[in-house]
């Protein structure tokens, strides 16, 4: 992944993951981008998802699906986000994110091959709450069983560590993304699962 190896080796990997794959005959292709990968976000882990989405459109597979997840819950409980009782990020306190839970990812991932016909060439934005930091501190205070409080934190502090981060928080604060979360709940009858039932899951 970008964080781990960069953004262009990250978008060389899912390049020719595709391309070996359409060389060995696949029929169905899934490929799990991010969400608002093609609006022209400017922030460059986006970016590179959008030119390997523009590879699988091109490889013209027979089907294929393209899943763009946002922001994940899982993220909260990072060293970039929850540092002790603090839930600290670069956001405006009235900032709403989209959000979604891995488990969700997994149900929409598996519908991409049980329902392949019908979705095929489908560019499917997922999400499943959107709420500000204050209140994603109280659900996750609720769900870990201590008071989690919100601090923000300069952007240049992020900056510091990661030019890709910034623009993505400040992306957030600016844009956002889109998903029609009623939207595709009503589509696919999968029940999106709320920050505060996430948190709930996650005391340990």
């Amino acid at each position: 992944n970008t964080w781990e190896h960069g953004v262009e080796k990250e978008e060389d990997q899912g390049k020719r993951i595709a391309t070996v794959a359409h060389e060995a005959g696949v029929r169905h292709f899934v490929y799990s981008s991010v969400g608002s990968a093609h609006r022209e976000t400017g922030i460059p882990h986006f970016e590179n998802k959008s030119r390997v989405e523009a590879v699988v459109r091109g490889l013209a597979f027979p089907s294929h699906v393209i899943l763009r997840p946002v922001f994940f819950m899982e993220n909260l409980l990072s060293p970039w986000f929850l540092n002790g009782d603090h839930l600290r990020a670069a956001l405006n306190p009235a900032t709403v994110l989209q959000m979604v839970a891995v488990e969700d990812i997994g149900q929409y991932g598996a519908r991409a091959f049980t329902d392949a016909a019908r979705l095929n060439r489908r560019e499917i934005d997922i999400a499943g709450d959107a709420l500000t930091m204050p209140q994603a501190a109280a659900a996750l205070s609720e769900g870990l069983g201590r008071t989690i409080q919100f601090v923000q934190v300069p952007i240049a502090d992020v900056r510091k560590n990661s030019e890709d981060f910034a623009l993505m928080l400040e992306w957030f604060d600016r844009v956002g993304y889109d998903a029609n979360i009623a939207g595709l709940e009503r589509e696919f009858g999968i029940k999106p699962t709320t920050l505060r039932a996430w948190a709930a899951k996650q005391r340990t």
